[in-house]
């Protein structure tokens, strides 16, 4: 049972583990991919996560506190800049984990983690909800025209096999 333990030790040390991580989310951000086992992957991800939340919020305190995980001054401007700007409008999610092979030697699972990209964020602009209400309405209609044909389709069906059974019945 794996009450109350909190982290994944991944066979290391704390500190190496916190150094890890440290690097592996200062280079996600720098080059917004990358590629490891999969269960780094998915603790890298949470940890870019709340980065990038820090950098949305852009104080003095977040700075600081998003300091001591990123490593490199480009990639705190990077975080604090383009990045909060790409991912205002969103309030999550910025991070996609996708698996993609098993590595050659020890058959250990490997996945990519990736940035979002900027037209997969929802606009800010738009400001309106009802824009998905009108896709689905109108996607209902669309299926009564198709539901609509398919009943012609089979109703039309049904006369053409009455015709050859009827042309059948006269040539004999």
């Amino acid at each position: 049972m794996r009450h109350r333990v909190n982290t994944r030790k991944l066979g290391r040390t704390g500190a190496h583990r916190v150094s890890m991580f440290r690097n592996m989310v200062s280079s996600l951000i720098e080059h917004e991919k990358l590629e490891t086992t999969h269960e780094k992957a998915r603790l890298v991800g949470r940890l870019a996560e709340r980065m990038i939340t820090l950098g949305k919020r852009g104080d003095l305190h977040a700075r600081r506190q998003a300091l001591r995980v990123v490593r490199g001054r480009e990639v705190q401007a990077k975080l604090f800049g383009e990045l909060a700007e790409r991912f205002a409008g969103r309030t999550g999610g910025y991070t996609r984990v996708l698996r993609t092979r098993r590595r050659h030697g020890d058959a250990a699972e490997m996945s990519i983690v990736a940035l979002l990209e900027p037209s997969a964020a929802p606009a800010a602009e738009k400001g309106e909800k009802g824009g998905r209400k009108k896709k689905t309405a109108a996607k209902k209609a669309g299926t009564k025209k198709a539901a609509g044909a398919k009943a012609e389709g089979k109703a039309g069906a049904k006369k053409s096999a009455r015709k050859k059974k009827s042309a059948k019945s006269d040539e004999a």
